[in-house]
């Protein structure tokens, strides 16, 4: 096609619209089925955009969540409201506002808007960026604020290619990331912009959020009647997992799923709420008695070396949208709780999984999570870490805090010799072994000993 005969864009996405409804309307047809189970589109005459896009917030009033940066006081919201934003990264899991943050920002500045996607662009792009911004600047002083989303996606050249103008002032930054800028973004970059990380949304967020959908009339589903029944809600919030997005997305594709009653009523179940995610609900509440069942069934499982129970029940907490930052807290707990010196290599692996977590994130930490999980399940086991710091700390709680032996007092600052700090005391090194015989506890109390090898594993002791 030449350029004097392009179809404009309305014309070309009506053509696209109208070519899917006769495909799909084919289609359904072909299959035998009645056209009227497909023309729901046709009836319920929803703007093609999806629900989480219409209902982005337009202004603060709108926005949910993220009180932690952008309460009255802090320097995000003051920075945004006047108009004085410097370079920043909005970091964060999909769905907690980033984007709509930054759409925010732009309808509130005075400075030139740009939006582009590291996916698509390259440097060329974005030398014509900084071309047309200097060229903006000079003429009417106006800035240009650069919304760059997945920024993580550059490569080093291209994040380079920015520093200049950030070092002056030309070009204001915000970067969308979903991955840990400090390990994704160049250290340069990182010290040119703020960090400000976002937090997935809380269930009463979530819920907040899809019930202003179902009120509104314009943007929302408040041109239908829709009884959104409990257990969905909850459905939904758990499945949606913090992300306002896939919340939004599933109850439309909810309402839009359900033909109504006589009356117009649109019945929206759990049942109707599994279909339009695709996930069945499972008993599992993060605040009540299931969660903490679940999580100490998790643990028993492991301690008890049975690596197909670990594997269900933390299968079962994944699928049940647990946080996986706690799940690997407790896998390092148990590393050493119940191997400890066992096998010292599984505090090792549980420490990598807990930062491959933050690194890597769902659904790929999963395997993370899993590994580190099985190694414990299989180690040899031993309690004798928590049984002897445990049983320390019950003897300092009864006996106090007697005083440290002189010879075992720092020596090191100015008049300590004096003060008799260091004599006698036995350096190590000097003796064969590396090891001399001294006392080492405070001399008023009775010798016990707190650390008793479970004789498993590595735990033993020297004479073994």
């Amino acid at each position: 096609m030449s350029e004097g005969s392009r179809v404009p864009n309305t014309a070309r996405r009506s053509v696209s619209i109208l070519s899917y409804r006769h495909f799909a309307g084919s289609f359904l047809n072909f299959r035998g089925k009645k056209m009227d189970d497909f023309s729901l589109l046709e009836q319920n005459k929803v703007d093609i955009a999806p629900l989480s896009t219409r209902m982005r917030p337009q202004g603060f009033s709108e926005f949910v969540g993220q009180e932690k940066i952008l309460g009255p006081e802090t320097l995000l919201k003051k920075s945004i409201s006047q108009d004085n934003l410097r370079s920043a990264i909005f970091w964060g899991p999909p769905g907690t506002g980033k984007t709509t943050l930054a759409k925010i920002v732009a309808n509130m500045t005075e400075a030139h808007f740009r939006e582009i996607s590291a996916v698509t662009s390259n440097v060329s792009e974005i030398r014509k960026i900084i071309a047309q911004a200097k060229e903006r600047f000079t003429t009417g002083g106006q800035k240009t604020l650069l919304l760059i989303d997945e920024i993580h996606r550059f490569n080093k050249t291209q994040q380079d290619a920015l520093l200049p103008v950030l070092e002056d002032g030309l070009i204001i930054l915000i970067g969308i990331t979903t991955e840990n800028p400090y390990f994704e973004i160049t250290s340069p970059l990182i010290s040119r912009s703020r960090i400000f990380q976002f937090d997935s949304l809380s269930p009463a967020h979530l819920k907040e959020i899809v019930q202003r959908a179902l009120n509104d009339k314009e943007r929302g589903l408040g041109k239908f009647i829709v009884k959104l029944e409990k257990e969905a809600l909850e459905h939904i919030v758990k499945v949606a997992g913090g992300d306002a997005r896939s919340a939004l997305n599933a109850l439309e594709m909810a309402v839009m799923s359900v033909k109504p009653d006589q009356k117009g009523l649109r019945k929206i179940t759990l049942k109707v709420a599994e279909d339009a995610l695709q996930k069945k609900a499972i008993k599992y509440d993060k605040d009540g008695d299931e969660h903490y069942n679940t999580i100490s069934a998790f643990i028993k499982s492991m301690r008890g070396s049975d690596p197909d129970a670990t594997l269900y029940w933390l299968a079962r907490m994944l699928y049940a949208g647990e946080d996986p930052k706690f799940i690997a807290r407790r896998i390092v707990i148990a590393a050493s709780e119940d191997v400890g010196l066992a096998d010292s290599r599984a505090l090792e692996v549980a420490v990598a999984a807990s930062r491959a977590v933050e690194f890597v994130g769902l659904p790929e930490a999963r395997l993370n999570l899993a590994h580190a999980a099985l190694y414990l399940a299989m180690a040899p086991k031993s309690n004798s870490v928590i049984v002897g710091i445990d049983e320390a700390l019950r003897d300092v709680e009864r006996e106090g805090t007697p005083e440290v032996p002189r010879h075992l007092r720092d020596s090191g600052y100015p008049g300590a010799k004096k003060l008799g700090h260091g004599k006698d005391y036995k350096y190590p090194h000097n003796y064969p072994g590396h090891k001399v015989s001294q006392e080492y506890l405070p001399l008023d109390r009775k010798r016990k000993r707190y650390y008793r090898p479970s004789g498993t594993g590595e735990d033993r002791s020297p004479s073994h």
